[in-house]
């Protein structure tokens, strides 16, 4: 793989952070409604069910 410039190195991180940051506040938003979570998941999985390339 080809190496990559400490610019794209940087967004990488950010990003990576960003999307850790990201699941954590899901986590917590599901634990404190556990009713809209479910919902969500539902939604989720239908959307996926539904979707063709």
């Amino acid at each position: 793989m080809a190496e990559k410039t400490p610019e794209q190195l940087e967004r990488l991180r950010r990003r990576a952070a960003f999307l850790r940051e990201r699941d954590e506040v899901r986590a917590l938003r599901d634990r404190i409604a556990p009713r809209r979570a479910r919902v969500r998941q539902l939604r989720e999985a239908m959307r996926r069910a539904t979707y063709h390339h």
